[in-house]
């Protein structure tokens, strides 16, 4: 199980509708499950958004904020995860954000025994995404990123927008150490190759997600689906693109394995021979 992180910068590069992507088209085997947290200090989109506001603000991050101050914030958080598939199966679930930035402040002691729920949640066999818009991997609530496996910076390939990026992975690269593995989600509206913003921002490009306005607004804003949805190039990227960063996060977590006590290697040692 992982924790990937998304951020954004200047512009409305997309974080959400690329997290929204990932968490549709995530791959899992049988058991699993995964969430989408929605840790914006500006606020949640997904409730007014992808689900059109079926749903009051009865759910989300603010209740995990008073759960916290009470000491309950493994219980609460369970009953904020909403289901977002259409067969009811629970396997795909959002944690909304909040519906008032204004509450940001009272999270603030939230934000890292959440990080460490998040971290410690593949015990219920649950990958975590986390929508960090574009401030939440500064301030406090950048714990999220510190404790992810995977950060993925989005990125339209504009020149503004990829100028904004470029002065945020300066800023994630000494803040998080090498520790979690960073890369780039590219939205390919822009005239910039994949191999020029690698080259220039000097960072792995893990994934391009085409510009599609029209397929992304499902995701977005909860629009009607277009014919073979589930198909299109959008999510066809996508699922290549959630296939890409879980090999990222089995990749990072074969390195930071220890290595096997020098009993078991004599062992192989012996047999090899």
């Amino acid at each position: 199980m992982a924790v990937i992180a998304l951020a954004g910068g200047l512009g409305a590069p997309g974080v959400t509708t690329a997290a929204m992507a990932l968490l549709m088209t995530w791959p899992l085997a049988e058991g699993q499950r995964v969430v989408l947290a929605e840790a914006d200090p500006d606020g949640g989109a997904v409730l007014p958004g992808a689900l059109q506001g079926t749903l009051d603000n009865s759910h989300g991050m603010r209740n995990l904020a008073v759960a916290g101050r009470q000491g309950q914030l493994g219980e609460a958080f369970w009953r904020q995860l909403v289901d977002v598939t259409d067969e009811g199966t629970r396997d795909r679930l959002v944690l909304p954000g909040l519906y008032d930035p204004a509450h940001a402040s009272a999270m603030e002691p939230v934000w890292k025994p959440l990080a460490n729920m998040f971290a410690g949640i593949e015990a219920h066999q649950h990958d975590v995404l986390v929508d960090l818009g574009r401030r939440g991997a500064f301030g406090p609530s950048a714990v999220l990123a510190q404790r992810a496996d995977v950060v993925l910076m989005v990125a339209r390939t504009t020149l503004r927008s990829l100028q904004s990026a470029q002065v945020r992975l300066n800023a994630l690269r000494e803040f998080l150490g090498g520790g979690a593995e960073l890369g780039l989600l590219l939205v390919d509206e822009g005239p910039f190759s994949k191999e020029e913003v690698r080259r220039t921002l000097e960072a792995p490009v893990t994934a391009v997600l085409p510009w599609r306005p029209k397929e992304a607004k499902v995701l977005s804003d909860g629009a009607e689906q277009p014919r073979r949805f589930e198909s299109s190039e959008l999510m066809r990227s996508a699922r290549s693109a959630a296939v890409r960063v879980q090999e990222l996060v089995a990749i990072r977590r074969s390195r930071l394995a220890p290595p096997p006590p020098a009993s078991a290697l004599g062992r192989v040692v012996n047999r090899a021979r």
